[in-house]
């Protein structure tokens, strides 16, 4: 086993609220991320999401709560098989959802990120930046009641990752409460938000 990353955390994400995650590279904010995510356990202490410890959460509830969650990985993580479009569409359709009530949806907010002309495209065949802009609407899609971005500018350029960070507010004042990882101190000084910081496995919250 390694050594901890992170150590002796206590924090509260409150609904509706928005903040930053930055800190260092190394400091442990993608694994924060996966265990709000319940994709990753702690190997002390607890983690409670919804009200639930997530050590005692049974497996087979696990999908259930994650889909009330929102999660943009720095990997994308897009199925390559699927169009853009069908991978932006993957929750409402695991949800049982007909194609009839969310399709307008869908190409509408793919419209509004950019990619309104590479809507049947397969991953693939699209550039870095279309594929974060592709993850990032696949997690905003069913409005989910926490969003977790790790890095969701990192791969576009600075009108885009304006016009994301509108998104974002946006889906907060809908309800959702917002986590964003980044290191780009010019976004984070666009919001009057919380500023949690990582640093040496240790955080400092600035409300």
């Amino acid at each position: 086993m390694g050594p901890e990353v992170l150590r002796d955390l206590t924090f509260e994400i409150p609904k509706k609220s928005f903040q930053f995650l930055t800190g260092p590279s190394g400091a442990g904010k993608t694994s924060l991320l996966r265990l709000m995510f319940m994709s990753l356990q702690p190997t002390r202490g607890f983690v409670r999401v919804f009200g639930h410890d997530i050590t005692s959460i049974a497996q087979q509830e696990l999908p259930k709560q994650r889909r009330r969650i929102g999660i943009v990985f720095q990997d994308f993580r897009l199925l390559d098989h699927l169009t853009t479009y069908e991978n932006v569409a993957l929750p409402l359709r695991v949800r049982g959802k007909e194609e009839s009530t969310y399709r307008t949806d869908v190409m509408e907010l793919l419209k509004w990120v950019g990619l309104g002309d590479r809507m049947n495209v397969l991953p693939p065949i699209l550039s870095g930046g279309e594929k974060q802009r592709a993850a990032i609407a696949r997690a905003l899609i069913d409005q989910p009641e926490i969003l977790l971005a790790d890095e969701p500018t990192g791969n576009v350029d600075a009108p885009l990752a304006q016009r994301l960070l509108r998104l974002f507010m946006e889906l907060n004042k809908l309800g959702t409460a917002v986590i964003i990882a980044t290191h780009d101190l010019s976004l984070m000084d666009q919001v009057d938000a919380r500023r949690m910081i990582l640093s040496g496995g240790r955080l400092e919250i600035y409300d």
